[in-house]
């Protein structure tokens, strides 16, 4: 004979029953946390938290630490110093719409004829750029390094296509450089002016070189953009905008 619960006993079982249920959705929830938690510090290119390290892979928080930096000079020099960086603060120069106050000038990198200062969060942009689009890309797709990577300049006292009006360029203030050609290790050379168009090897170099510029840069104008740049890649890192990638 089956012995019927009261209403009393089926409802305290029903509570405890909700209240498991709770604890064990609680538990599973900690774990969660905690587990997504030591991921997290233990890859700090996702972590919008950690200091940046260009040295670390590419990750979720990376661009926007990068874009961060366009502000902050110290905060940026900080970011070299930490990713051992070799740079060197050159003294303020200029005057007016043409007053450079951050001047930082990369020690190691392969620019030639020179190596012009420009702004620090540049600096740091032509840093990744380098290390983590233009060595792999000239490895994966020629098999040798980057020897050297041609520009045209970085400061230019002037307004945007040298007119007399309008607003100033991001050269005036050497936030941008004009990048024209790489040479490999192998003695090869790549310019945009003879290998953007077509679809070989250097073509496909270029496009990638283009397409990882944009990932830490403000502006990147390419041949694709107007007539004017169909001999380099314009780069800077405008705080006015961001995502400019032509």
């Amino acid at each position: 004979m089956t012995r019927k619960q009261s209403p009393t006993r089926i409802s305290r079982r029903i509570g405890r029953f909700r209240t498991e249920r709770r604890l064990i959705l609680l538990a599973i929830l900690a774990i969660i946390l905690f587990t997504g938690w030591r991921w997290i510090k233990m890859h700090p290119e996702h972590d919008p938290t950690a200091p940046l390290d260009l040295n670390h892979p590419v990750g979720f928080a990376t661009a926007t630490k990068v874009s961060a930096l366009r502000d902050d000079v110290p905060a940026c020099r900080a970011v070299l110093e930490r990713s051992e960086v070799a740079f060197t603060a050159l003294d303020p120069a200029g005057e007016g719409a043409c007053a450079r106050p951050d001047r930082t000038r990369l020690d190691d990198y392969p620019l030639a004829p020179n190596t012009p200062p420009v702004t620090c969060a540049a600096a740091a942009a032509l840093e990744l750029w380098r290390t983590k689009t233009l060595a792999p890309a000239a490895q994966e797709i020629f098999g040798t390094g980057i020897a050297r990577i041609e520009h045209l300049g970085a400061f230019s006292c002037r307004r945007t296509y040298g007119t007399a009006e309008g607003p100033w360029s991001e050269h005036a203030t050497a936030n941008a450089i004009d990048i024209a050609a790489f040479v490999l290790e192998d003695g090869r050379r790549i310019s945009l002016i003879a290998d953007w168009d077509g679809d070989d090897n250097e073509a496909r170099f270029l496009r990638r070189a283009r397409e990882g510029a944009c990932d830490w840069f403000a502006t990147v104008l390419s041949p694709d953009y107007n007539a004017a740049h169909a001999d380099h890649f314009h780069l800077d890192q405008s705080p006015r905008w961001a995502g400019v990638c032509r």
